[in-house]
This record gives structure tokens, sequence and C-alpha cells, in this order.
């Protein structure tokens, strides 16, 4: 995707006469923009996450958010007199996004400038293009699935978790065994397509070729037989995370050929990626035959290839993995499966793909 179809995944506003009308420490009555209530619940029904970047006081500015009934839907607040380029920095670096999939909305063209000038990727707004924001296409993603819907809530409940860690005294093993996991993969349906797609397209970190595969080509891998399109969620004892992770696998009689794996960024410190590689090599080993694995180095990826080196996967020349073409660009990876372990910090519920298919 090119930077004008790329999909914003937060927003991050300003507050004063943008957000609401007037200037918080000089009329303490301000009132949000006619408006802006309802664009703020249509982002957030898409799945777009919204954090609020502000020169004012923090106590008083957010005390003021909560009487205006505002306060639940915004993540992350950066209250204070710092620049906004930093605000809107730490804003990503904690949601781990790029760059390039934030915006800002800020009334004051020198406030957009700052951030444009140190953070370039950032698409910046002024206050008065709000109303139309949920009309532009990069904030109009293509499907809208349960995970969409309550993204606002999965952050959330992960920012607690992740304030509950800050606060444990013992090993994150056990750690891990107090949160009660439970990741489940299992074969795709038509209503877990469309979160598919939106892994393939959002997630770039633990996307191991950074392909995008649209519903349309799920679908056909779905009735294809010789292809598995699997899906992992992940819940705990704060909630459900949603759909974590994707797998599309080849089976031949000889081989499997995972031609993608991508998790999500917020499941990484739990380990799930070994989880999920762990239970494919067991599963391989099983039904007695060897692993292909493509990897496309991306900008944002180097921590699939270190996720796949950790697993067993090698350069090793195997007939396997070289009886069918690939793209120049792709590295073919090779593994002779032996039996790995159940996981030690969380219950695995997932199928046996050595045997047929259920109808």
């Amino acid at each position: 995707m090119d930077d004008k179809q790329t999909l914003v995944k937060c927003l991050v506003w300003d507050l004063d006469e943008t957000l609401w009308r007037g200037t918080l420490v000089e009329d303490g009555e301000v009132r949000l923009t006619d408006g802006i209530t309802a664009v703020i619940e249509e982002l957030d029904s898409r799945g777009i996450l919204q954090a609020v970047a502000s020169k004012n006081d923090h106590d008083l500015a957010w005390a003021r958010l909560v009487e205006l009934g505002a306060a639940d839907y915004f993540v992350l607040p950066q209250i204070g007199w710092g620049r906004k380029s930093d605000s809107v920095r730490r804003i990503a670096e904690r949601l781990n996004f790029a760059p390039g999939t934030i915006a800002f909305i800020d009334d004051q063209p020198a406030e957009r400038a700052e951030v444009a000038f140190h953070l370039p990727e950032v698409r910046c707004y002024p206050a008065d293009q709000a109303l139309a924001l949920p009309g532009l296409p990069e904030f109009s993603p293509r499907a809208v699935t349960v995970d969409s819907r309550r993204r606002r809530q999965l952050y959330q409940a992960n920012f607690q978790r992740e304030s509950v860690r800050e606060s444990f005294t013992g090993p994150d093993e056990e750690f891990l065994r107090t949160l009660g996991l439970e990741l489940r993969i299992g074969r795709a349906d038509d209503e877990e397509l469309s979160r598919v797609e939106e892994l393939t397209l959002r997630t770039s970190q633990m996307n191991a070729t950074g392909v995008h595969y649209p519903d349309a080509v799920l679908r056909e891998l779905c009735a294809d037989p010789a292809h598995e399109v699997l899906v992992a969620t992940l819940t705990d004892r704060f909630g459900p995370h949603g759909a974590i992770g994707v797998l599309l696998l080849e089976t031949r009689p000889d081989s499997w050929h995972l031609k993608l794996l991508a998790t999500s960024c917020r499941v990484v410190s739990f380990g799930v990626g070994t989880v999920i590689l762990n239970w494919l090599v067991d599963q391989a080993f099983r039904a007695g035959v060897h692993l292909v694995a493509d990897f496309r180095a991306t900008d944002r990826n180097r921590m699939m290839d270190i996720a796949y080196r950790f697993a067993g996967f090698t350069d090793e020349r195997c007939e396997c993995s070289t009886d069918q073409p690939g793209e120049a660009d792709v590295q073919r990876l090779h593994l002779v499966p032996e039996p790995r372990a159940l996981p030690e910090t969380m219950r695995l519920d997932a199928p046996a793909l050595g045997l047929p298919r259920v109808p």
C-alpha cells in the first residue's frame, strides 16, 4: 500500500478549539464542537483508536472530558505543556504503531507544522476537517469486524495487564501463569474470514511476508482441500484479546508449506508466536512431513525472522523446499520436525491437522 492507502490506526486529537470550542484555561465551560461526538463514535466503531495530545493542565482537562462523557473513548492521553510531536511519538511507541498509521488533528497551523517536521510520516489535519474524517479513505477500513468494534476495549484491557505486570515481582513465566491464558487455533469460518483479512492488513511487525490477503482469495483457499486457513484467538482473566494470529498453510503429501504467519504485536510478550510455531511443528511431526515457511523481509518484520530461526527453521536446502518456484524476494526456510511439548503458561485448544477435515 502507498501512504494514501494506508489505514489510520490511531487519531490523536488536540482539545482547545478542536475537540471542543473554546480554551479551557480561559473558559472552564467549553463544549464539544458540533458534530464531534458522532465522529468520535463512528471512528471508534470502525476500530480506529483515538488519543489526545493537548497543551493543558492534565487534571483539569481530563476532568472536563469526563464531564462531557468523552473520556472513555480516548487511550493514552498526553496532556501537559511539552511539544505535541513528543506526545504523538509516545502514543505511537506505546501502541507499537508505525508513525504512518497515526493521524493528528489540531486547529493551530504551527502545532501541525511542528508535528509534521519531527514526524513526517504522521498525517496532519486542520480542525475544520474533523467532520469530514469518516468519509476519507484512510479512515475507512474495507471491513468492520467484531474485533474492530471492540478494539478500544481490547487495548484498554491490555493496559490493565501491563499495569499489573509492572507491579508483579516474580519471574515473567509466573506472571503469565496468573493470567489464565487460553489460546485457541481453529479453521476460519465465514464469520472469521474478515478478521483474518484485517490481521494480514494491520499487522506489519509480526507478518512473515508483509502480504495482504483479500477476502476473495481467503475464501478460495478455505474451499481448497489442499489449504488450511487457521485463526488464533486468545483470552485471559482480563477478557478476550480477539483474533491475534493467522496461518495460511498448504498441505502436500511430503511437506507442509507455511505461506503466511502473522500475529498481533499486542501478544508478543506472551510468547504466543512461539506456541503457535511449536504446535505446528509438532503437528507436522505427527503427520510425517517436512515444514517449509516463506519469509519476505520488510522494514518492520525482523522479529518474525528471529521467531522462525528460534523455532528451528534454517536455510538448509531440501527437495521439498525447492520443488516449487517462489518469488525472487521470498526466502524458503526449511525444518525437519521433531515432537514439541505443550506450553506451560497457557491452555491450548487446537485441531489435529493430519486428520481429514470434518465437514
